[in-house]
């Protein structure tokens, strides 16, 4: 998919209760195929870290931009380029996808990609259009182990759950690894509620039961307050 629009709420999990709720889920949720697997996310700010800089100030609006992997790619494997926005709690992302090597290229260059769909065009023009608006360029590799489910009914409810979130910001190749240094090591799993809607109610059923409530918790944004801003790297 290029386009998603759904709500998304955070829960932070400790490992027995991470146990449990796998143990509930079972029932009313399916693994994806792909299993654990690793994801990378290459974030783009200003040399200010203006991006996340107006995010973290909790605005109405927010934006971000990365190139997300999955697992380690090698310049000829497709990557994501994502704009991801949110607006009044709805999530809105949109991306599209190339070879590594021609995602470097693109956002390196000024020239524009031309795609053969309209919607790729359109999120391509949106995409260059940041570049000018404001000079972005990597800061920050973000990486985690992912496991993620789908309902058997609800269409569109999805659950994902992170480990071992890391991040560098050297190194800022998506090829050379998903190594890095721990975000939040008080964090056992970062659990992620993806709908459309309103959550089923056996869900809420299973949240009520283990006591679990949303937290707020922006990965890119904890590298930010905890380690970019602490160390002033690169702002000035």
């Amino acid at each position: 998919m290029q386009i998603f629009e759904r709500k998304e709420k955070k829960y932070i999990l400790d490992e027995d209760k991470y146990t449990k709720l796998l143990e509930r889920l079972s029932e009313y949720m399916t693994e994806d195929s792909y299993g654990l697997h690793t994801i990378c996310s290459l974030y783009y700010d200003t040399p200010n870290y203006d991006l996340i800089r107006r995010s973290s100030e909790k605005p109405t609006y927010k934006e971000k931009f990365r190139i997300r992997s999955y697992g380690t790619p090698d310049k000829n494997q497709k990557v994501f380029l994502e704009i991801k926005k949110k607006l009044k709690g709805i999530v809105y992302k949109r991306r599209i996808s190339m070879p590594l090597s021609k995602a470097h290229a693109f956002m390196e260059g000024n020239e524009n990609i031309e795609f053969s769909d309209r919607l790729s065009q359109q999120i391509s023009n949106e995409i260059n259009w940041m570049k000018r608006k404001d000079p972005i360029a990597p800061k920050v590799i973000i990486s985690y182990d992912r496991r993620a489910f789908s309902a058997h009914q609800e269409k569109g409810f999805r659950i994902t759950f992170d480990a071992k979130i890391r991040w560098r910001n050297d190194d800022l190749i998506l090829s050379n690894g998903h190594a890095g240094s721990p975000v939040a090591p008080e964090i056992y799993v970062l659990m992620e509620v993806k709908s459309l809607g309103a959550y089923p109610l056996w869900f809420v059923d299973i949240l009520s039961d283990l006591d679990l409530y949303p937290s707020k918790f922006s990965k890119y944004e904890q590298v930010y307050r905890r380690y970019l801003l602490s160390e002033k790297v690169g702002i000035i």
